[in-house]
């Protein structure tokens, strides 16, 4: 019986997988770097290696249909894509029930009224006492909608892209139309809008300015956003 000799490598496949291996290696300090700064805006319990794994698995993908004939940039051509995929990791931890989302609005309402009186967030002890739940219940309720207030967000994250004029011409009729509506807010509430949109500073340095959590950061500016796109639709 006559033994078959090993199949040869395709040279001309051999040099393909060549170039798309290290375009993905070219890319990894972007990649890492995106998802260190969306790590920055997540509780402590998520790990940025998952992060970086789940992008690093979506670049791979792109590495074997990106056609740098059709787009100057690898990175221009795959980077909203990499980012979505580590937002669609986050979503498939977001998995607050209806008596965790009935939690997290009681845990909020107890936070904005203890930050009311004293100026300072109360500890996670305090709360679960106060409404007579298991602590590690209220650390998983407070996590989790942490999270689900940056999926809410996503849209707004600044991935390092350019801005076209058109964007640049939006932003700024828009920053202009909420300075207007922000007079209707009291003075924190105007910080965080000011400190966010115009001095572009991160949900970290802005819970560090504040004196409160990323996540709380997070929370008022949902609140905010959603107050203004109601007084923009009604106003026209």
């Amino acid at each position: 019986m006559q033994n078959s000799k090993p199949k040869q490598p395709n040279p001309y496949q051999s040099a393909i997988k060549k170039e798309q291996d290290e375009v993905v290696l070219s890319y990894m300090p972007a990649l890492k770097a995106m998802a260190y700064r969306l790590k920055e805006r997540l509780p402590a319990n998520i790990d940025v290696n998952d992060l970086v794994s789940m992008g690093t698995i979506e670049m791979i993908k792109l590495s074997k249909t990106y056609n740098k004939e059709q787009n100057d940039s690898f990175w221009g051509y795959a980077k909203k894509r990499v980012y979505g995929s580590m937002l669609d990791y986050l979503r498939s931890l977001d998995v607050l029930s209806r008596t965790d989302r009935k939690l997290l609005k009681e845990i909020n309402l107890l936070i904005d009224s203890y930050f009311n009186e004293h100026e300072y967030e109360p500890d996670d002890e305090y709360l679960a006492n106060a409404l007579s739940v298991d602590l590690q219940k209220i650390r998983e309720a407070r996590s989790a909608g942490a999270i689900a207030s940056v999926l809410s967000l996503d849209e707004r994250v600044d991935i390092q892209s350019e801005h076209n004029t058109e964007e640049f011409v939006i932003r700024a009729e828009l920053l202009e139309r909420i300075e207007n509506v922000l007079n209707e807010f009291s003075q924190r509430d105007q910080l965080v809008m000011q400190l966010y949109y115009y001095e572009e500073l991160s949900l970290r340095e802005i819970a560090e300015i504040l004196n409160i959590s990323e996540g709380r950061v997070s929370q008022i500016h949902a609140r905010l956003l959603k107050k203004i796109r109601e007084n923009l639709e009604v106003n026209g």
